[in-house]
């Protein structure tokens, strides 16, 4: 954007939202603007002149059009403050829509509208939804969701009719024409709004799980199992230990599992496939999750739980955010007890590790403030919030096989970029 677009853009957004716009304002407060807002340095003593320049000369231009108004300082010709003329509000969006093709609130509101009379009855839920748009149109509210918004209603009223039994991406190829669209792009707003006014809040299901409810499935994924242990399926007893790298098989034929039988004092879930591939232990069966468990996954555990009581559970993932709510995640869906398992401050003071530790994200640090609420993180999460670390599983794993595995490598951590 030039100056200009940017000027307009920002002071006809700021009055859309304000309540100048609803005429519900009891203050008169001018839409304003700092000249820093578009040139971060315009007040700086490293800016540059020829910026400054030009953004004094755009809000010149559009003073003499009539759009904005502008206070300079008392000695000299830097701006303190740019004002939108209010009045012109409307020649301001019409002007930026011909010169920039902006898209005004209004606009945005006639679109929303079309978009109720086209979907509010094409299912239940799609009614429920444009019931709660036609409120946003009538308080002149822009939902956040605005741009996916019809996609998803498109899915819903799709799904809602659906009597075929489908996969995911045969369901997109019906719905956008797409195969990837619905799982990389709308699902998870889609499986949110089925859950909304489905009155669906168990802790127990992952999002997506809803859509079993419509007919539509993720392609058979496969669990993992590796060690000393016994299954049961189909009436007959496979027994798993001979095979070295462990077994796979479908999650569909979980049904035809009647019991599990482990011959070995614990069982172990490994979040990533490397650390699993990895780790061994002749008196440890271990289970690939890949992230956070699946109902299939879920289910299976609840089997090796219930045939074998005294059985010892752990959970063995990265040593940040993700990783420990997998963990509680893991205990919450399947109601069984499971330990940390080399998830703790003493790996990340590893000095074997430390050229492998990442600094913390905005995001992560968000995550770990509600972590380090419950007790059993408490310890791990203040030591990585005080120290700004954290740290994947893999080179863990790796150093754990040391000398038992015939691909071993000595870890090397370097942070070179």
């Amino acid at each position: 954007m030039n100056y200009e677009e940017k000027i307009l853009t920002s002071l006809a957004e700021s009055y859309r939202k304000s309540r100048k716009d609803s005429g519900e304002n009891r203050i008169k407060r001018r839409t304003q603007a700092k000249p820093e807002k578009f040139y971060k340095k315009y007040k700086a003593n490293d800016g540059d002149f020829q910026e400054i320049s030009k953004l004094n000369q755009a809000v010149e231009a559009l003073s003499k059009k009539g759009f904005v108004t502008s206070r300079a300082e008392t000695f000299g010709t830097q701006l303190q403050c740019i004002y939108l003329v209010d009045e012109k509000i409307r020649e301001v969006e019409e002007y930026l829509g011909e010169k920039y093709g902006y898209v005004s609130k209004d606009r945005k509101l006639q679109w929303l509208q079309e978009l109720v009379e086209r979907y509010q009855k094409a299912s239940p839920a799609c009614q429920k939804v444009c019931a709660g748009l036609e409120k946003c149109i009538t308080e002149r509210r822009l939902p956040q969701n605005l741009k996916e918004l019809e996609d998803v209603l498109k899915a819903i009223a799709f799904l809602e009719k659906n009597q075929e039994n489908l996969y995911i991406r045969e369901a997109s190829m019906k719905i956008y024409g797409d195969s990837k669209y619905l799982e990389n792009v709308t699902l998870e707003p889609v499986c949110r709004m089925l859950r909304r006014y489905a009155g669906r809040t168990s802790r127990e299901e992952l999002l997506d799980e809803i859509l079993l409810d419509y007919h539509i499935q993720r392609e058979p994924g496969k669990l993992c199992i590796k060690g000393n242990a016994e299954i049961s399926i189909s009436g007959k007893e496979v027994d798993i230990s001979g095979f070295t790298e462990g077994m796979e098989f479908l999650s569909s034929d979980l049904p035809q599992i009647s019991k599990v039988k482990i011959r070995a004092a614990k069982f172990m879930t490994i979040e990533n496939r490397t650390s699993y591939l990895r780790y061994s232990d002749a008196d440890t069966v271990t289970f690939y999750l890949g992230g956070y468990a699946h109902r299939y996954q879920r289910n299976f555990i609840k089997l090796v739980s219930e045939y074998n009581p005294n059985l010892e559970f752990f959970h063995f993932g990265d040593i940040d955010a993700g990783g420990f709510w997998i963990h509680h995640n893991l205990q919450e869906i399947t109601g069984v007890k499971f330990g940390l398992f080399a998830m703790s401050a003493e790996e990340l003071e590893n000095p074997a590790y430390a050229g492998c530790l990442q600094p913390l994200s905005e995001n992560d640090r968000s995550r770990l403030q509600e972590l380090r609420k419950v007790e059993s993180y408490r310890e791990t999460v203040e030591y990585m919030l005080e120290k700004n670390v954290k740290l994947e599983q893999e080179i863990v794993s790796l150093d754990l096989m040391k000398g038992k595995s015939p691909f071993y490598f000595p870890p090397i951590c370097s942070n070179i970029s």
